[in-house]
Formats: structure tokens, C-alpha cells, sequence
């Protein structure tokens, strides 16, 4: 039985993780904890995530159950998961990261940490986006050059970053499967007198609003026809479920960085 703990665990994320951990055999709740001064600290983890007592209190520390558990599942922000993969790797612990918003020095930090201990980092857990992924290297070099390239993601009004993890990933996929530099291509929203449409561009654009869970697009707009790929996320169900499987995958891992291709075995 592997053991988890869920970073985050009042949130809307982490209660997802945590019913969705409770309906997946092979894996247990061992241990929840959230930032200090969040409403659901000292409650049962179960009772905040609306699946009734499940005899796990939320803490405000993840040094203090870090002994307890197999894989620490963290949803949360940069700066709070960085110090949680410091724990982890502090103490041989796995960790699923489905935390989006890094920047390169961010992503190093987690890189160096993977050498310690298996890390599945992923801006999207769900198992469709994933596909998706797969899908979008194998259509994106076939259409070539002739096709122009649209990402469009839509999220919920509380969301912080953008463009999405999801969305950046995806142009990350397609400009390697194209062999295109995106720091060069990667054009992020539009406004003014600017220019003539450069065939080589990605254009990567964000929408907020409302209580939208996730949606992404990709268009290939060629002369005379348009290839729309879509993912529509209808609850985080779909990211909780990826992110619990993910972490019965990882636990017991070697030390690496691996993401949902790995834990999908989509890896060409």
C-alpha cells in the first residue's frame, strides 16, 4: 500500500486529490497539510474534502509527517513546492508535482532535487491532455511549415499565471516537433500595427473568467482548410485522478525527473 501526502489539502485541488485517493486501490491518505493560518487546519482531511472522517488532520507542516508517507503530492505554488521537494529529497521521499507558473531557475531547482529522489513533474496530470501531447508531436511535424499555429487556453477567474502550464507545454511539443526555437517563435497575445503573420510563429492566448476548469486549443490554420484540436476539462476529477496515479507509479522509482509520458508509457 503506498502512502501519500497531499500538499494543499484545503484547497480545491488537493480535495480532489484526496477523494480521488480515497476511491483508488493500492494508495492511502497518510498525511495532509496546508499553509499556516488556512481555515482547515486541525480538521480531518476527509471532512474538508466532503468524503466524511477519514482520521487525518490537516498540519501546517510537511517536516512533521514527511516519516509517514511514500510520495508527496503537491498542487500548490513555486516558492511552497520548492520547499517541499526540499523535504522530500531531505528524506527519500518521491514526489508528484502538478504545480505550474516555474520559471527556469524554479525548474533547475526541481531538476537538481530529482537527482536525489523520482520526481513526475507535470503541468497537467489529466490522462487526455497527456494524449493530447502524444498526438500534437505526431501531427504538428506532418502538417509542416504550410499550417500556422494558435494555442488558445481558457481558466477559471482565480487562476494566477498565464499562459496556462498546459498551454506552454503544448508549444513546447509543437516547436520541438517543427524544430523551432519557442523563445523565438512564442508570440503571446496580439495588439497594434503588428505586421505580416510570420510563418514560423506560435501564438500562445489566454482567456480568465468565471469558474472555467480548463480548456485548451490548438488550431493548425492552413490556406483552405483548419485542424482544431481541443481538450475541455470538465472537473479537477480528471487532474486528480492522473496526479494519483502518477504517484503509484513513481513510488519506489529511481531517482529522476519524469513526467505523464513516463507514468502513461507514451514515451516513444
Amino acid at each position: 500500500m503506498i502512502k501519500a501526502l497531499v500538499a494543499g489539502a484545503g484547497g480545491r485541488m488537493g480535495g480532489r486529490i484526496i477523494a480521488s485517493i480515497d476511491d483508488q486501490e493500492g494508495i492511502a491518505l497518510a498525511g495532509a497539510f496546508e499553509r499556516r493560518g488556512h481555515t482547515t487546519l486541525g480538521q480531518d482531511a476527509g471532512e474538508a474534502a466532503g468524503i466524511g472522517s477519514r482520521g487525518v488532520t490537516v498540519g501546517d507542516r510537511l517536516e512533521a509527517i514527511i516519516g509517514t508517507g511514500d510520495v508527496v503530492i503537491d498542487f500548490t505554488d513555486p516558492e511552497a513546492t520548492l520547499r517541499h521537494v526540499e523535504i522530500a529529497a531531505e528524506n527519500g521521499k518521491a514526489m508528484v508535482v502538478g504545480t505550474t507558473g516555474m520559471d527556469a531557475a524554479q525548474k533547475e531547482e526541481l531538476e537538481k532535487a530529482s537527482r536525489k529522489i523520482p520526481i513526475v513533474f507535470a503541468p497537467n496530470t489529466s490522462v487526455g491532455v497527456n494524449l493530447l501531447f502524444k498526438v500534437l508531436a505526431d501531427v504538428a511535424p506532418i502538417l509542416g511549415d504550410a499550417y500556422d499555429v494558435e494555442i488558445f487556453e481558457t481558466h477559471h477567474r482565480y487562476k494566477k499565471d498565464a499562459p496556462s502550464g498546459t498551454a506552454k507545454k503544448m508549444a513546447e511539443v509543437i516547436s520541438s516537433a517543427l524544430g523551432r526555437d519557442l523563445d523565438e517563435t512564442a508570440v503571446y497575445g496580439r495588439s497594434g500595427m503588428v505586421g505580416e503573420r510570420k510563418s514560423s510563429e506560435i501564438g500562445i492566448f489566454s482567456m480568465r473568467g468565471g469558474d472555467v476548469v480548463g480548456d485548451h486549443t490548438v488550431v493548425f490554420a492552413g490556406l483552405g482548410d483548419r485542424v482544431e484540436l481541443t481538450h475541455r476539462a470538465h472537473s479537477r476529477d480528471t487532474f486528480a485522478r492522473g496526479a494519483v496515479r502518477a504517484a503509484l507509479w513513481v513510488a519506489g522509482r529511481v531517482p529522476g525527473l519524469y513526467d505523464m509520458m513516463d507514468v502513461l508509457g507514451l514515451r516513444k
